[in-house]
C-alpha cells in the first residue's frame, strides 16, 4: 500500500491514509506463512509456560500469548537491513526475527546453548545475525536504544529502519519523549510500535495514561496511527505504509497497536485485576490465529491441509525444550566474561 502524499492543514509532514480492516488479503501461500509464524510463537510460549511451571525457568517470564499478530505482521514487511529492539515480552519478537527456537528456549532455562550463554534469561538475549538488539527489562529502554539504532542507520546510510517496540506502560516514560524530540529533529528512521494490550502490569490503560498514545508524538511533529493488533492483515498493511514513510526520509512514525495478552503480566501474576469473562471474550471472538485459520478454511484450505504445519511446529517446540534441558549450565567462571573488553593500544 503506497504512502499517501496528502498533507494535513498546518503540517509539514505527509500523513498516511488510515488503514481499515478491509485491506485485501495476501495469497494463500502468504496466509499459510503468517499462520505458521503466529502458531510457532503461540506453541513456543505455551511450552515455556510449562517449563516455568516445572521449575526449569527461573526469574521472570513474560509470555506473548494473544499478541502474535503484532510482531508477525510487522516483521513480514520489513527489509533485511532493518533492526529490531523490544521490551521484556520478547520471545515472540525473537522467533519472528528468525532466531532459532532452541537458542531462545535454552536461554530461558539459563543454559550455555542460549543466545546470551545462559546469562541473560527471558528478558535479555540478542542476535546480531538476526539484527535483533534485545529484549530489555528497563521500562522504556527500548525506545531510547531504538532511537540510537535509528541514528546508526542514518549515519551509515544503509536504508534501514529501527523498529522499536514498547508496551503501553512504557509510553509514560520521560525518556520516550526525549527520544521523540531527537528522532524528529534529526529525521531518524525509527518506527515506534506501542503494543497496547490494555494493561501496564496490573493497571489498565484507562487508569495510567490520558489520551491516545499514538498522538503523543504530535508535539514533536511525529505522525501516528492506532490500529487493530488482533488482525494480522491490518497490522501488515499499516506497517508497510509506516515503514515506507520512514524509509523515504520523512523521520519517525508511531503505530499504536491495540492488542491483548491472555496470560498475566508475568508467570507470577494471577491477573485478578480483570475478569475471566473479559479474557474469554478475546479468546473466543478476537483470537488472531483462529481468525486466520477460519479465513484459510473460507479460501478452501482444509483442516487436514494445515496439519503438516501444526506437526512441524510441534516438533520444533519439543526439540527446543529437549535441547534446553540437555544443554549444560554455564561454568562458574563465566560470571567474569562479557563484563568488559580489554583494548590493546
Amino acid at each position: 500500500m503506497p504512502v499517501s502524499s496528502i498533507k494535513e492543514a498546518g503540517s509539514k509532514k505527509p500523513r498516511l491514509k488510515a488503514v481499515s480492516n478491509t485491506n485485501p488479503k495476501p495469497d494463500i501461500d502468504e496466509m499459510k506463512k503468517l499462520y505458521r509464524e503466529m502458531l510457532l510463537i503461540r506453541r513456543f510460549e505455551e511450552k515455556a509456560g510449562q517449563l516455568y511451571g516445572m521449575g526449569l525457568i527461573g526469574g521472570f517470564c513474560h509470555l506473548y500469548i494473544g499478541q502474535e499478530a503484532v510482531v508477525t505482521g510487522i516483521q513480514s514487511v520489513q527489509e533485511p537491513q532493518d533492526t529490531v529492539i523490544t521490551a521484556y515480552r520478547d520471545h515472540g519478537h525473537m522467533l519472528a526475527c528468525g532466531m532459532d527456537a532452541k537458542g531462545v528456549m535454552a536461554e530461558l532455562t539459563g543454559r550455555k546453548g542460549g543466545y546470551s550463554g545462559g546469562k541473560g534469561g527471558s528478558m535479555h538475549m540478542f542476535s546480531r545475525d538476526a539484527n535483533f538488539f534485545g529484549g530489555h527489562g528497563i521500562v522504556g529502554a527500548s525506545s531510547a536504544l531504538g532511537t540510537g539504532l535509528g541514528f546508526a542507520h542514518k549515519y551509515k546510510g544503509d536504508g534501514g529502519v529501527a523498529v522499536a517496540y514498547m508496551g503501553d506502560g512504557s509510553a509514560n516514560q520521560g525518556q520516550l519523549y526525549e527520544s521523540y524530540n531527537m528522532a524528529s529533529l534529526w529525521k531518524l528512521p525509527v518506527l515506534y510500535v506501542i503494543e497496547n494490550n490494555g494493561y501496564a502490569m496490573g493497571t489498565s490503560k484507562a487508569r495510567h495514561a490520558a489520551g491516545s498514545l499514538y498522538r503523543r508524538g504530535e508535539g514533536f511533529d511525529i505522525p501516528g496511527e492506532q490500529i487493530d493488533g488482533m488482525d494480522v492483515f491490518t497490522v501488515q498493511a499499516a506497517a508497510r505504509q509506516a515503514l515506507d514513510y520512514v524509509r523515504s526520509g520523512n523521520g519517525p512514525y508511531i503505530l499504536e497497536v491495540m492488542t491483548y495478552r491472555y496470560r498475566g503480566h508475568s508467570m507470577s501474576d494471577p491477573g485478578k485485576y480483570r475478569t475471566k469473562e473479559e479474557v474469554e471474550k478475546y479468546r473466543t471472538e478476537r483470537d488472531p490465529i483462529e481468525a486466520l485459520r477460519k479465513m484459510l478454511e473460507a479460501e478452501g484450505v482444509s483442516e487436514d491441509a494445515l496439519k503438516p504445519i501444526e506437526k512441524e511446529i510441534k516438533e520444533i517446540v519439543n526439540e527446543s525444550a529437549q535441547f534446553a534441558q540437555e544443554s549444560p549450565e554455564p561454568a562458574p567462571e563465566e560470571l567474569w566474561t562479557d563484563i568488559l573488553i580489554e583494548v590493546k593500544e
